[in-house]
């Protein structure tokens, strides 16, 4: 059977139970063989991180390192961290498919606030002859009812398949998930951090992240 690689990419500053949620629900539906997490280098469309490359590390690994078992190998990509341009999620592909060769089906996962600007992205139109797409609402979200800029709508229309047939092709398929029950962000997180909210910051982040941030004094004004 052709593997099926699950990419999950972000700022990860701090990462918190939705992005955890978040790989765990498309690592179910599409029986993939590999959860490859891609912490951010320099992102094009963001401010710099606060928690310094190596934290974000430590704290993925504490995060991520119990889904790793017989069935589903997570692997730590430090190849945008590595760069010293601005990063796009296309040059990333375009690696990882150099990388897994043509046959593998990578699965790039994000939420569905993205799409919305989907069309900003750099070579947005190129990432579905990379990949698949893994799209997951928010709670708040209804795809359905969103409204999504002409040309990614399209795109859509035309590419929206089961999760069997996105495991089954290399690339250019969109599989839509259901909605994850986790209304969490990394900036809510770090407000609370920031405020001395600490019964916030215990509802929000997960604990052995938690632990770690307050261990190496993070997010502190």
């Amino acid at each position: 059977m052709t593997a099926c690689i699950a990419v999950l990419g972000g700022s990860f500053d701090p990462v918190h139970l939705g992005h955890v949620a978040l790989g765990q629900l498309f690592c179910g539906l599409l029986q993939a063989d590999e959860l490859r997490i891609l912490p951010a280098g320099r992102p094009w469309q963001k401010n710099g991180m606060e928690a310094g490359d190596a934290h974000r590390i430590a704290m993925l690994e504490l995060a991520f390192r119990p889904l790793n078992n017989d069935h589903l190998h997570v692997v730590f990509d430090l190849q945008e961290i590595e760069r010293t341009t601005p990063t796009y999620t296309v040059e990333t592909l375009r690696a990882l498919r150099r990388e897994l060769g043509p046959q593998a089906s990578i699965v790039f996962l994000m939420g569905a606030d993205q799409l919305r600007n989907l069309d900003t992205w750099n070579e947005w139109r190129e990432l579905f002859a990379l990949a698949n797409l893994g799209v997951a609402t928010r709670p708040g979200y209804d795809l359905a009812q969103e409204t999504l800029p002409p040309p990614v709508a399209q795109e859509l229309s035309t590419r929206l398949a089961t999760p069997d047939t996105v495991r089954a092709s290399s690339h250019g398929k969109v599989c839509l998930a259901p909605t994850l029950d986790v209304d969490i962000s990394s900036s809510r997180i770090r407000a609370a951090l920031h405020a001395g909210l600490e019964a916030d910051a215990n509802a929000l982040a997960m604990a052995q992240v938690l632990d770690y941030i307050q261990q190496h004094n993070l997010y502190k004004n």
